[in-house]
């Protein structure tokens, strides 16, 4: 499993992280989403082998939010 956080823009309610949460968890080897408001970004821990960083944010991006940048947390 891997952590990856990325900085999302463009929310501005809990209905988008809600949104946020739902994209994120609906892809295959999604183990956890942790979406935060106060700091714009998505905390996700997944399977490498089953999705790919650049899906996490095409995901984003598909559900109208901007995908900013990914880290994977030291």
């Amino acid at each position: 499993m891997q952590t990856v956080i990325i900085k999302v823009g463009g929310m501005s309610c809990e209905g988008c992280v809600k949104n946020v949460s739902g994209v994120l968890r609906a892809l295959p080897g999604v183990e956890s989403v942790e979406v935060s408001l106060a700091a714009q970004e998505a905390r996700v821990r997944f399977d490498p082998a089953r999705t790919a960083q650049a899906s996490l944010c095409a995901a984003i991006e598909d559900a109208g939010f901007e995908a900013l940048h990914a880290k994977i947390p030291v």
